[in-house]
């Protein structure tokens, strides 16, 4: 197995933990960290393109079961919905992280570049109100919940690679008609057992920077316990406009490189 990559060494540490507190804090607000986390380790080249997905799934794993536990045991879901579309994304998940963690630089650097500009579209979308209001359910039954389980254990094979599931699993169960907050619960239920069992994967793989996953670990604890016990809730609309502009930005800036990379191997 080679070794993980210290990349990142150059870089300084308390701007990795600080990088790990404000994302796993917005993380908890309900912005995402793996968008944004990306978005920084590319513009400011901390890690590797094909190092990316691994440290976001190792760094975020702590933090992110955190979360999970948190909102679990405030919000209210109704169990069979909850336990099934869990476990919907963690399977999808061994699958997705087997992948990824096996691609080459170039794939991972176009699917980055989808992954971060389909990322910009659910923040948009849910930004112009386009998602639907949802309903008053806190649970589905019959062909409402296959249609659930199902999505969403594609939403956690796709979350490995760096897309991030908040957007998709809060369009799907308002598409379902379940209200919008019960989608709290299973987002971050699913993010809090995707996480670890993709980080084993990208472990055994070594493709990921041992330094940032660390600082990001470190760094985004104190950031939920902040944003769950502390601030609770903030106006974010400004904030997600400028998180769309940045995340189209590096999804461009990532395009591109994969092309420069594919020019170089061909010449």
């Amino acid at each position: 197995m080679p070794p993980p990559s210290d990349s990142a060494q150059r870089f300084h540490f308390g701007g990795l933990l600080g990088l790990g507190f404000v994302t796993d804090l917005l993380d908890t607000l309900g912005v995402g960290s793996f968008a944004t986390t990306s978005t920084v380790l590319k513009l400011g080249n901390i890690v590797e393109d094909d190092e990316i997905p691994g440290t976001l799934n190792v760094g975020h794993a702590l933090p992110t079961f955190l979360e999970g536990v948190l909102f679990i045991t405030v919000i209210q879901v109704e169990s069979l919905t909850l336990i099934l579309m869990i476990t919907a994304s963690v399977i999808g998940a061994w699958f997705g992280a087997g992948l990824v963690s096996r691609l080459p630089k170039r794939a991972i650097q176009l699917g980055l570049s989808a992954a971060l500009l389909a990322t910009a579209l659910f923040i948009f979308l849910r930004q112009v109100e386009v998602f639907p209001p949802g309903g008053d359910a806190l649970g589905l039954s019959g062909l409402a919940l296959v249609v659930a389980v199902v999505v969403n254990g594609w939403i956690g094979a796709f979350t490995t690679l760096g897309i991030g599931n908040y957007a998709p699993c809060m369009a799907l169960v308002s598409l379902l008609g379940m209200n919008p907050t019960a989608a709290f619960p299973i987002m971050m239920g699913s993010a809090a057992l995707i996480l670890p069992v993709a980080a084993t994967r990208f472990i055994r793989s070594g493709r990921f920077s041992r330094r940032t996953a660390l600082a990001l670990t470190i760094g985004g604890i104190p950031g939920v316990l902040v944003a769950a016990l502390v601030i609770k809730s903030l106006p974010l609309d400004a904030v997600r406009w400028l998180v769309v502009g940045v995340l189209l930005y590096t999804s461009v800036v990532m395009w591109r490189s994969a092309q420069a990379d594919a020019r170089e191997l061909a010449s």
